[in-house]
């Protein structure tokens, strides 16, 4: 007959002075909740508290490819709550992925001509130009653009302003405008002598909720932009630019015209940035 193999469970177990205790252990203790360093309040209004500058830190973005025009909706609609809405969340899949972060200007060739420069950018998508900037009393003011290398293939390029551009007066909000006007003298543009005017007409005119295809944002401002450039030779240009910004996240979406674009609410874009991956 065929035995019953029964396998039971295996227990330990202390018996008189074999017994071991195991020490009583505190319960785990949680580490406190660091506070974030920028914190929206919806306020309708961007305090230069709200924009603090984080350098080397990228934020990443969908960009439309160089070369490709786009339809977009800079006019927005205004839906059943009397709210405006900028739909920007449809997906293209011609879409790339673009990095943007500020970084600090002390290591830069270009930094012995900007003494006063707190932070600088890419000032082109390609990052091939850099924009120089300072904050200062209350405003955020633009000091120059520069070539990212000192002598790149296309040629060297040093624009510094005779005086600083002033872009936004803290705390951006509706209502503000302003023109402000930047001079180069003995400047250097793709390894040529260059000098000029840039002219930045700047409105700030809406709010409204901004739809991205994987971010909404319920306040977002939208600031207007017209550059016009008039070299001391050479034909004069503009181009147009419409942004988004938001509390704490600074500019989160971006639509460029082409050049000498006469409609402020323009539906073609040469670039189109929205944040998201």
């Amino acid at each position: 007959m065929k035995q019953l193999i029964v396998l039971l469970p295996l227990v330990f177990v202390g018996c008189g002075d074999n017994q071991t205790f195991l020490p009583e252990r505190p319960p785990y203790q949680a580490p406190d909740i660091q506070p974030l360093d920028c914190l929206p309040n919806l306020d309708g209004r961007i305090d230069e508290s709200e924009l603090v500058v984080s350098f080397d830190l990228p934020a990443s973005f969908l960009i439309s490819p160089a070369g490709e025009e786009r339809a977009v909706d800079v006019a927005g609609r205004v839906d059943g709550a009397g709210r405006r809405v900028w739909d920007w969340g449809a997906d293209f899949a011609s879409d790339q992925a673009l990095a943007v972060a500020v970084h600090e200007p002390n290591q830069r060739w270009y930094a012995p001509h900007f003494p006063n420069a707190r932070f600088v950018a890419c000032f082109d998508a390609g990052c091939r130009i850099e924009a120089i900037y300072q904050n200062d009393g209350g405003a955020l003011l633009l000091l120059g653009v520069a070539s990212a290398e000192e002598n790149p293939p296309e040629g060297k390029t040093l624009l510094p302003y005779q005086s600083p551009v002033m872009l936004y007066r803290y705390p951006l909000q509706v209502g503000d405008r302003r023109v402000s006007v930047g001079e180069v003298l003995n400047g250097v543009f793709r390894g040529l002598p260059y000098a000029g005017r840039d002219t930045y007409e700047i409105s700030i005119d809406a709010a409204g909720e901004l739809v991205l295809p994987q971010l909404t944002f319920t306040q977002a401002l939208r600031v207007r932009t017209r550059t016009l450039l008039q070299p001391a030779a050479g034909q004069s240009t503009s181009q147009r630019q419409v942004s988004f910004f938001f509390e704490c996240f600074g500019e989160v979406a971006r639509a460029t015209s082409a050049l000498d674009e006469p409609e402020e609410d323009f539906t073609r874009a040469i670039e189109v940035r929205r944040l998201g991956f």
